[in-house]
C-alpha cells in the first residue's frame, strides 16, 4: 500500500466514522432553533465558545503533543500519557481556583460551575481521543465519533425537549457527550494501563512542553479569530443578533465537516513520511486536489445556502427575499452572512492544511506567529466594521483574517517545503467564489442561474486536480510503504 492508498484509507475510516456523526451534529441546529429563542442560543453558543479556548490553556494543549510524540517509535507510550494527563490535572487545577472569576461576568455568571464541568471533562476526553489516534486506533477513534453524538443527540431530546432546561439543558448535553466518550475510550483501549506515574519523564514532559507552550497562545489568538466577533456583535448588536449569527455559521461548518476527516488521516500521514525524499512532490499533489476540492464544495455550499438554511433552522415559511425578516429575532435570516462566512472557512481550511508543516517540523512557534496576524486583522476589522455594518461587518472581518493567515503561512511554509501551491488556480477560485457570495447577498436579478454557471465553471476548472490524485489512490504504484507500519483497528 502506497502513502496515497494509506492516506486514502484512513480518510474513508475516519469519514465512515464521522460523516454521519457530523451531520447529525449539522441537524441539531434545527432543535436548538426550536426549542432556544435567538438570545438563548446565543448565550449558549458564548459558553460554548469560551470551553473552545479554555481547553488548550487549561491542557497546556498537550491534545497535539500526544499526537506528534506518541507517533514516534522512540517514545513510550506509557511516558507520552501519563505527562499530558498530569499537564492537564494540573491545568485544571489552576481553573478551579480561578473560577469564581467567572461569576464577575453577566454573560457566564449563572454558569459558572456549568462552565467547570463541561471544561474538565472536554479536556480529558481530548487527551483520551488524541491518544487513540496517536496509537493507530483509527477504527476506534472514528467509532467514538458516533457515539458521542448520538449521546449528545439524545441528551438534547430529553434535556430540551422533555424538560425543557434551555441553556443549562445545552450544555449539559456536551457534558454527558463528553463524559461518555472518555469513559468509553478508557474502557475499550485500556488506558488506565497507560497511566503510571512511574513512567513520568521530566524529559520528555519538558520536549512535550516546548512544542505544546506555543500552541497555547496559537489557539488563544486562532479563538479570537473566530470567535471574538460574536462577542462584539453581541456588545454592540445585541444576543438575538449574535443568535442569527451563529446560526449562519453553521452552514460554513459543512467544509470544516468534510476537511477535519481528511485532516485527520493527513495529519497521521504527514508525520509518517516526514522523512520522505519525494515529500514536496507528496504535498503538491494533496495539496492541489484538496484545495481544488474546497472550492467545488465551498461553490456547491453557496449554491444551497438558502434551501439549506430552511433545513437547519426551525421556521413556519421561508421566502426567498429579505420581505418580513427581523435579523434581531429570525433565525432564517442568518442566510445573508453564510456566503461570506464559507469564503472565510475556505481560507481556515487551508490554514489547517499549512499547519501540518508547522507539525511535522515541528514548528509550533511559525504557527503562533501566523494565527496573531490573523487575529490582529480580525480584531482591527471587528471594531471597524461591526458598528457599521453590523453582522456582516462581522463575517466580513473573520474571511479577511483568514485570507492574511493564508497568505503569510502559504509564503512560509514554502521555505520548508518547497510544494507546488498553486497560486493561479487559487486566485481565480477565489473570484468565482467570491462572485457566488456577491449575487447571493445582492439577490441579483437571475441570481440562481447565475449561480449554476460558476459552480459548473469552479468544478470544470479543478476537475483536473481532483481526477490526478485520485489516480494515484487507484492505480498501485511501487512506492515505499510508510514507515509506521499498518493501521490498526
Amino acid at each position: 500500500m502506497n502513502k496515497y492508498q494509506k492516506l486514502a484509507g484512513n480518510t474513508i475510516i475516519f469519514a465512515i466514522g464521522s460523516f454521519g456523526a457530523k451531520i447529525l451534529s449539522f441537524f441539531l441546529t434545527r432543535l436548538y432553533t426550536g426549542c432556544l429563542s435567538a438570545e438563548e442560543f446565543g448565550s449558549g453558543d458564548l459558553l460554548y465558545q469560551a470551553v473552545n479556548v479554555l481547553y488548550p490553556i487549561v491542557t497546556f494543549s498537550m491534545a497535539d503533543a500526544v499526537i506528534r510524540f506518541g507517533m514516534e517509535k522512540k517514545n513510550d507510550m506509557r511516558s507520552v500519557f501519563t505527562v499530558a494527563m498530569s499537564a492537564t490535572v494540573m491545568g485544571l487545577g489552576f481553573l478551579a481556583l480561578l473560577s469564581p472569576l467567572f461569576n464577575l461576568t453577566d454573560i457566564y455568571s449563572e454558569y459558572s460551575f456549568l462552565l467547570y464541568i463541561y471544561c474538565f471533562f472536554s479536556c480529558f476526553r481530548q487527551i483520551a481521543s488524541n491518544f487513540v489516534r496517536a496509537k493507530g486506533y483509527v477504527k476506534l477513534f472514528a467509532l467514538d465519533g458516533i457515539l458521542a453524538i448520538l449521546t449528545m443527540v439524545i441528551s438534547n431530546v430529553i434535556f430540551l425537549l422533555v424538560f425543557d432546561m434551555g441553556v443549562t439543558g445545552y450544555v449539559l448535553s456536551f457534558i454527558v457527550s463528553d463524559f461518555l466518550s472518555f469513559a468509553g475510550l478508557c474502557f475499550v483501549a485500556g488506558l488506565h494501563k497507560y497511566l503510571d506515574f512511574k513512567y513520568f519523564s521530566k524529559r520528555l514532559f519538558k520536549d512535550m512542553l516546548k512544542y505544546s507552550a506555543p500552541l497555547i497562545p496559537t489557539y488563544v489568538l486562532w479563538w479570537i479569530t473566530s470567535s471574538s466577533d460574536r462577542w462584539i456583535v453581541t456588545s454592540v448588536c445585541g444576543k438575538g443578533i449574535n443568535g442569527v449569527y451563529s446560526v449562519a455559521n453553521k452552514i460554513p461548518t459543512l467544509l470544516m465537516m468534510f476537511t477535519t476527516v481528511f485532516f485527520q488521516a493527513w495529519q497521521m500521514s504527514a508525520i509518517e513520511n516526514r522523512d520522505d525524499r519525494g515529500l514536496a512532490k507528496f504535498y503538491s499533489k494533496i495539496y492541489g486536489a484538496y484545495s481544488s476540492m474546497l472550492s467545488i464544495a465551498a461553490a456547491g455550499v453557496i449554491l444551497f445556502v438558502r434551501p439549506l438554511t430552511y433545513l437547519i433552522v426551525h421556521g413556519k415559511q421561508f421566502c426567498y427575499t429579505l420581505v418580513d425578516f427581523d435579523p434581531a429575532t429570525n433565525f432564517l435570516f442568518s442566510y445573508h452572512y453564510t456566503p461570506v462566512l464559507v469564503i472565510a472557512m475556505v481560507f481556515q481550511c487551508l490554514c489547517q492544511f499549512l499547519s501540518s508543516v508547522y507539525n511535522v517540523k515541528k514548528k509550533s512557534v511559525n504557527s503562533m506567529v501566523t494565527s496573531f496576524i490573523a487575529a490582529a486583522v480580525n480584531i482591527i476589522l471587528n471594531f471597524k466594521l461591526i458598528p457599521k455594518y453590523g453582522a456582516y461587518g462581522a463575517a466580513i472581518a473573520t474571511a479577511a483574517a483568514y485570507a492574511a493567515c493564508f497568505a503569510v503561512r502559504i509564503v512560509d511554509v514554502r521555505r520548508m517545503i518547497r510544494f507546488n501551491a498553486g497560486h493561479v488556480r487559487m486566485l481565480i477560485n477565489t473570484v468565482l467564489v467570491s462572485a457566488m457570495a456577491a449575487i447571493t447577498i445582492a439577490e441579483v436579478s437571475y441570481a440562481y442561474l447565475w449561480l449554476i454557471l460558476i459552480f459548473i465553471l469552479v468544478t470544470a476548472f479543478n476537475f483536473a486536480a481532483v481526477l490526478s490524485t485520485v489516480k494515484k489512490v487507484l492505480v498501485r504504484r511501487q512506492d515505499a510503504p510508510a514507515n509506521s507500519g499498518m493501521t490498526k483497528e
